[in-house]
This record gives structure tokens, C-alpha cells and sequence, in this order.
């Protein structure tokens, strides 16, 4: 009777477990639906009214739950330095260095940089919004060559998600006359980051 019931909770442990994954699978699918939709909506998109014609869809890499990581969040605590970062058209962007993220992937651990913009931060509806601009291996190979971004929330404790599932380019991937931050040197991943978007449509 006893392995009888052992057997039926791992089944159900199981079972849970392809319920949950599947349940992921549709919120990243989600994620890519509505950034599609947007590119094609000519109040929201980039592009040219010639290439949204043509557009369908984004590539994107396939989905893996193994780039949905779990990471430590350690936030400057009042010792933020503010940077002007380097965009595409030449401007600079004033963002605040709010923390640093750490996590495994690979086996290696990993560290980037998390940004405050001094801009949005002043809407109400983004105020507690971070902003992740990261390049790696796949960068000016599968994505773009200037990077991509996750955008974050402020976490509540230590830990922090970061699904770079949902990584995405910048406007400037698809168009010139957008002033897009350019990830600093200290968010270059030596490591590929096969998922999210690519820089072909």
C-alpha cells in the first residue's frame, strides 16, 4: 500500500510539473504575441509603414525555463552613482546604478548591473521599474549586436527573476532616429544567452 501511495504522489508530482511548465510556456508566448502585435500596430511599432507591411513576426529563440533564473538582488542602499549612459544617437541617458543581480548559468556565476531611469522613474506607473541592457555570445551573431533588454520591478527582498525569455531589442534594431541606450561594458555576458528575441524577422 505504502508504494502504492508513493507512487501515485510522484506521479502527481509529475504531473504538477507539466502543468506548471505548460502554464510557462503560454505566458512567454503571450510575451511574444503582444510584442508582435505591437510592431505591427502603426501607433506603437518602429518600423517604416513599407517593412511593417511585410513584417509577421519575430524570431525568437525557443523557449527554456533554464534562462527563467532565480538571482540574488543586492541594491546600493543610498550609495547609488549616476551615470550618463551612451545611446545610438549620441545623447546621454541619465540612469542611476540601483543594484547589482548575481546568478548561475552554466556553472558559472554571473554579475550585471541594474539601472534606474531618472526619467521614467518620475511617471507613477513606472517608479518602481529597473532596467537590465546586457549583451552576450549570440550578440551581433543570433540577436543584435548592440544588445538587448529586460525590463525588471523592484523586488520586495533579496531575490530577483530574471527571464530572459522575454529579452527584446531596441527600437534602433529596426530603425534609425530612436535614441537607444547601449549596454556598458560591465553587462557584457561572456556567455551565449539563447533565449529571447533574435535579430531577424
Amino acid at each position: 500500500m505504502k508504494k502504492v501511495i508513493v507512487g501515485w504522489v510522484l506521479i502527481f508530482g509529475l504531473y504538477a510539473s507539466l502543468l506548471a511548465q505548460g502554464d510557462y510556456v503560454s505566458e512567454i508566448r503571450a510575451f511574444q504575441h503582444e510584442l508582435n502585435k505591437e510592431y505591427k500596430d502603426p501607433k506603437t511599432s518602429p518600423l517604416s509603414s513599407r517593412d511593417r507591411k511585410k513584417f509577421e513576426s519575430h524570431e525568437f529563440f525557443t523557449i527554456d525555463n533554464k534562462y527563467r533564473i532565480n538571482a540574488k538582488f543586492k541594491p546600493h542602499h543610498g550609495l547609488t552613482e549616476t551615470i550618463h549612459m551612451e545611446t545610438s544617437s549620441g545623447m546621454k541617458a541619465k540612469y542611476d546604478k540601483f543594484g547589482i543581480v548575481e546568478f548561475e548559468l552554466d556553472g558559472q556565476v554571473h554579475q550585471l548591473t541594474v539601472y534606474q531611469s531618472h526619467r521614467l522613474r518620475e511617471m507613477e506607473e513606472y517608479k518602481d521599474h529597473l532596467f537590465l541592457p546586457f549583451t552576450d555570445m549570440t550578440s551581433g551573431d543570433d540577436s543584435y549586436g548592440a544588445g538587448r533588454y529586460l525590463d525588471l520591478i523592484i523586488p520586495d527582498g533579496d531575490q530577483i527573476i530574471l527571464d530572459f525569455n522575454k529579452a527584446y531589442n531596441p527600437y534602433c534594431a529596426y530603425s534609425e532616429g530612436y535614441s537607444c541606450p547601449i549596454p556598458p561594458s560591465e553587462n557584457n555576458l561572456q556567455v551565449r544567452i539563447e533565449s529571447g528575441i533574435k535579430y531577424k524577422y
